[in-house]
């Protein structure tokens, strides 16, 4: 198994979110919680940049079939990606 890197976006078909993964539906976190993952994605998705950034909104881009099993889904946990 290998660590994602933070804010690393994937599909899964498993209908819930795996540790360290969050569903990418444009939800509010605190930056106090996630300062890295804010580092990275700033809050181009919403919040107001200083308490509060959000995450994307990818539920348009769900594949068709069963949409409530497949989802994306953003790692809160994982390697800063660094340039090196």
């Amino acid at each position: 198994m290998y660590d994602p890197f933070l804010g690393q976006i994937q599909l899964f078909a498993f209908g819930f979110a795996p540790k360290g993964w969050i569903i990418c539906k444009g939800a509010t976190l605190y930056v106090r919680e996630h300062r890295a993952l804010f580092e990275l994605l700033g809050n181009r998705f919403g919040g107001d940049g200083v308490n509060t950034f959000c995450l994307p909104n990818l539920t348009y881009a769900q594949p068709t079939g069963k949409p409530d099993q497949m989802c994306y889904y953003m790692a809160i946990m994982g390697v800063y990606p660094h340039e090196n």
